[in-house]
């Protein structure tokens, strides 16, 4: 279940709840791992952005997404909330910010597909 700290300026989801906003089209996906681990498996359909250079990315975070929600994922959950963090330093605060809560290891251990 979407949960919202005040202090974040972001929403924790779940991998259940990232599914379906991909699937309806409400959202997309930026992956914030290192290209290395991002090789060895990925959900399906993500933009590979790595967390440090999230904020130098910023444009092309606001292109990818096109208004849409962006669902920041890593490999368990705190590198993404890290850089729902940075994109909103940054400037990206007009746009709704979902970290997904589990990462890539809740995603391929819920059976969800993964690779391009």
């Amino acid at each position: 279940m979407a949960t919202r700290d005040p202090r974040e300026p972001f929403t924790r989801i779940s991998v259940a709840e990232a599914k379906e906003k991909l699937d309806k089209g409400e959202a997309v996906m930026v992956d914030v791992r290192d290209p290395n681990e991002y090789v060895e498996v990925h959900a399906r359909g993500v933009r590979l952005i790595p967390v440090n250079t999230v904020m130098s990315e910023i444009k092309q975070i606001r292109d990818f997404a096109g208004g849409k929600e962006v669902l920041f994922i890593c490999k368990s959950g705190q590198r993404s909330a890290l850089a729902a963090e940075f994109a909103t330093a940054a400037g990206l605060d007009d746009i709704a910010l979902s970290n997904v809560e589990g990462g890539t290891t809740a995603w391929v251990a819920a059976g969800y597909p993964t690779g391009d």
